[in-house]
């Protein structure tokens, strides 16, 4: 039992339910946005006073392709809001905090003892011998 108290208190879990109330209050909002407000300008391009009811007839039967450009316009509509409101700001900041590692410094081997030295060295600091440094490693 208290495994399954645990799940239930883990802090994605309660963010995510979170997340879903929110994202089912957000959606009704911008369904009624765009039932009350797009779809009526839409509409008057057609004539018609209510987008949902725009619909064509096959043998008796009504598709009302009104309905579906609704959902259309909403799904595009809280995709937007989402990405642009919660997605790239969320990147941006997490960008913010996240460290590139620095690049290796570039290193070559000592030719008398084989250890790893910097490519700009002219003193081996495991074996302390004299060597020429490369020209990869020198600066200007």
């Amino acid at each position: 039992m208290s495994g399954f108290k645990q799940f239930l208190l883990r802090g994605n879990l309660v963010d995510m339910a979170v997340g879903i109330v929110i994202g089912a209050a957000f959606t009704a909002v911008v369904n009624a946005l765009v039932a009350g407000l797009i779809t009526p300008l839409i509409a008057a391009i057609f004539g018609k006073p209510n987008f949902g009811d725009l619909y064509f007839t096959i043998h008796n039967s009504q598709f009302k392709y009104g309905l579906v450009v609704n959902a259309v316009i909403s799904f595009l509509a809280i995709a937007a809001v989402l990405y642009f409101l919660i997605v790239s700001p969320y990147a941006r900041f997490q960008a913010m905090f996240t460290k590139t590692p620095e690049p290796e410094p570039p290193t070559r081997e000592c030719p008398y003892c084989l250890e790893s030295i910097p490519a700009a060295a002219t003193k081996c600091s495991h074996c302390t011998s004299d060597v020429e440094p490369s020209a990869a490693g020198t600066t200007a």
